[in-house]
């Protein structure tokens, strides 16, 4: 636990990454009942071991459904749903390609141009059989595998913020490793760092002031490596079976729900600037902020939140000079 200024915070690691709660009280019963909280979320969720309730769907795929709890059936729905989005970079079926990639998991290699046709069929997400009265999941075909990994942060995030809600906390903060969510406005608002890609942890690119929402940054510079001087990143492209390639290192969404930020992050990236900006224009309610390759931070908008720059080296741009 450390404190400053009267914000008392509690650490954590779960989920492969450094958790961070934030109180304005000290209270380290409650930030237990949290960690725990996320801990239960995790082994339902998971894919990173043998058991959890999605592994018990991949397990059975091509062979039977597999009835879930309710909060995990909600979870792929929401999830099928948004990897049935026209034209989706978002895809829950994904696994079979992850796991061959193994990027961020000692993935070094690129692999052969046919076993990345062969895993592709695989990943179908109209193959994903949902039966909502049994609360039951199907895998129509051998070898595929569900990954909530893109979405599984921001769904726990949402239900971390709503149990505080519950127990009376006004004033909060939650860090799941690049979902951020908010509860309640202290004075100024909360300010959260926008990472300047492939550089150190404490280099930022500017200052994001909000109040009750969720910041979730998705970048390039995550998980990746290099191979005779191209960078394969961890954000691959359901529609080729490789690493999305466009003119973008990092989204921002600034949302209500963290839930969203998971999703919109992944399919504003597949979409590009241009697109992604007037997608969102119909989505008062989502705003996005994109760092490009060539060194410029575009602002879909600004409604949801306060933006400073930092970096003098990038270029600050807002949708209508975009």
């Amino acid at each position: 636990m450390s404190q400053t200024e009267g914000v008392y915070g509690y650490s954590a690691v779960l989920m492969g990454s450094p958790i961070l709660l934030k109180l304005f009280e000290h209270n380290e019963t409650l930030a237990s009942q949290v960690f725990r909280l996320i801990k239960q979320y995790e082994d339902l969720l998971t894919v990173n071991r043998a058991q959890s309730q999605v592994m018990s769907i991949n397990h059975a795929a091509g062979q039977h459904p597999v009835a879930v709890s309710r909060p995990v059936f909600e979870l792929i729905k929401c999830a099928k749903a948004a990897s049935l989005f026209p034209d989706s970079a978002f895809n829950l079926a994904i696994g079979p390609l992850v796991k061959r990639w193994k990027i961020g998991f000692k993935g070094d290699s690129v692999p052969p141009p046919q076993e990345i046709a062969a895993l592709l069929p695989r990943t179908d997400p109209h193959q994903v059989l949902l039966d909502e009265a049994a609360a039951s999941v199907f895998l129509t075909q051998s070898g595929m595998e569900i990954d909530l990994g893109a979405i599984a942060k921001g769904y726990i995030a949402d239900r971390v913020r709503d149990f505080l809600k519950k127990q009376g906390v006004e004033q909060g903060l939650i860090n799941l490793g690049g979902n951020v969510q908010t509860l309640g406005s202290p004075q100024g608002g909360w300010s959260i760092g926008l990472k300047k890609p492939f550089s150190g942890a404490d280099e930022m690119l500017g200052v994001i002031e909000v109040a009750n929402k969720s910041v979730v940054t998705s970048g390039v510079y995550e998980r990746y490596f290099e191979l005779d001087g191209k960078r394969y990143h961890h954000i691959l492209d359901p529609r080729t079976g490789y690493p999305l390639e466009n003119e973008l290192e990092s989204v921002t969404i600034v949302s209500a729900d963290s839930i969203d930020g998971d999703i919109w992050t992944t399919l504003i990236f597949g979409m590009g600037v241009e697109k992604g900006i007037n997608m969102l224009k119909d989505r008062p309610d989502i705003e996005a902020i994109f760092v490009t390759k060539r060194r410029e931070i575009i602002l879909s908008s600004a409604n949801l939140f306060r933006f400073t720059p930092l970096e003098s080296d990038y270029r600050l741009l807002t949708d209508s000079i975009a």
